[in-house]
């Protein structure tokens, strides 16, 4: 069986590395200003460091510099492709023409993988781009599995193949969408995506002899979110993907929290492992059911196993997790104690889950007492109050450094 590459989100160093511990093979993470996030938090020197821990451990990075550029930006674009042929990642994300010529002139060393953004949906394209000096392909998310099969069969053997198995969907064909320019100045195609896909909305009719007469249309107390798409998830067609030979299984969500990463990164490494030890007895359910406990969206395919899918759209358009909150990380020991920097109130009696690396069930616990961090005091409950705020508890296993915590509501 091939080797498949796990590739994680990384909205900065402190998220790269929670990948890397829960089982990610490589990240992809953002330039500061030239990537379609640049409110992730990824610094200039965050990016060195990551590339360095990532390459001292044996994993990869690829940095995203996927924007459509206007011309007045080149000459940041070449300044940055410089700095990437000294850092050496493992590959640059770009979507622009333009753009993959400055990185063939001034980061020649560095291989290229062409963006989703480019929506690449057939072999003649990926053709163009493998001839143009181009590695790796991240297809469109459009694409159903008969068209990826083909590409897979046909490729040239040194053309490597990228795509999206989780997260979120944009409403626009391969994320080239320009409503959040009109409706905010914020053009996601420069990185500043309002995400205005994902409001709510009021709708009206109107009937045509009688202009100027708006009556509403039923809707929820929130209104509908008609352009918001609910989450891809392929944890189900995971077999079939790893079978077609893909090269790279992709999350989304460079924006999302640790908690999100740890657990999502280590669903998906457990299943590939699982399916390559195992192949005959996978059972996606068991990793579903870890996904329901953080989803924030409902679930779909979209167009994986049929292009006439219609379940896809999230007309209630809230972001909800009913189950499960974020709890805290542990950051280090104070003899017995586990320190936690904690994410959302805590108190006694709560029910908590662990999630240990390359393991599906989390370790499940109750808090029966904690500690202030300064005085070292029990305390009945805590919450976040101010930025890096931490407690003291007693854990039923030994647990590592950024290990994850999650709270059971």
């Amino acid at each position: 069986m091939k080797e498949v590459e796990l590739l994680a989100p990384a909205g900065s160093f402190e998220k790269a590395k929670i990948a890397f511990l829960y089982g990610a093979d490589a990240v992809y993470c953002g330039t500061s200003s030239l990537s379609l996030r640049t409110r992730a938090d990824m610094k200039d020197d965050d990016l060195i460091n990551t590339i360095k821990y990532a390459h001292s451990i044996g994993k990869k990075v690829y940095v995203t510099l996927n924007i459509f550029a206007w011309d007045d930006k080149y000459d940041e674009i070449i300044e940055m492709a410089k700095k990437l042929e000294e850092i050496k990642p493992d590959g640059i994300i770009a979507a622009d023409g333009g753009v993959i010529e400055v990185l063939k002139q001034y980061a020649p060393s560095v291989a290229i993988n062409v963006s989703t953004q480019a929506n690449i949906v057939s072999l003649h394209d990926c053709n163009f781009w493998y001839k143009n000096g181009a590695k790796r392909m991240i297809m469109a998310r459009e694409m159903n599995k008969e068209q990826l099969k083909y590409i897979m069969k046909n490729k040239p053997e040194g053309m490597e193949i990228e795509i999206f198995i989780h997260g979120a969907i944009c409403f626009a064909y391969s994320g080239r969408c320009f409503l959040s320019d009109f409706m905010t100045c914020r053009s996601a195609n420069l990185g500043d995506c309002a995400q205005s896909c994902r409001w709510s909305y009021n709708l009206y009719a109107e009937e045509k002899n009688n202009p100027g007469e708006l009556m509403p249309i039923e809707t929820n107390e929130y209104g509908t979110s008609i352009f918001s798409s609910k989450d891809l998830c392929l944890i189900r067609e995971i077999p079939e993907i790893i079978d077609m030979g893909v090269d790279s299984l992709k999350i989304e969500g460079r924006l999302k929290t640790e908690y999100y990463v740890a657990s999502i990164v280590n669903i998906y490494r457990n299943a590939i492992d699982d399916y390559k030890k195992d192949p005959k007895n996978y059972d996606a359910e068991k990793y579903l059911k870890e996904i329901e406990k953080i989803k924030t969206r409902g679930l779909t395919t979209f167009y994986f196993n049929d292009r006439n899918n219609k379940d896809i759209q999230e007309y209630g358009g809230r972001q909800y997790n009913e189950k499960y909150q974020f709890g805290g990380k542990v950051v280090g020991y104070d003899g017995e104690k586990v320190i936690i920097d904690i994410r959302n109130r805590l108190q006694v009696g709560d029910t908590m889950e662990i999630i240990v690396p390359h393991q599906l069930e989390p370790v499940e616990f109750k808090i029966e007492k904690m500690w202030d961090i300064d005085t070292d005091k029990e305390i009945e409950f805590i919450s976040p109050g101010v930025k890096d705020q931490k407690v003291k508890m007693l854990l039923p296993i030994k647990c590592e450094k950024d290990w994850i915590i999650r709270r059971k509501k």
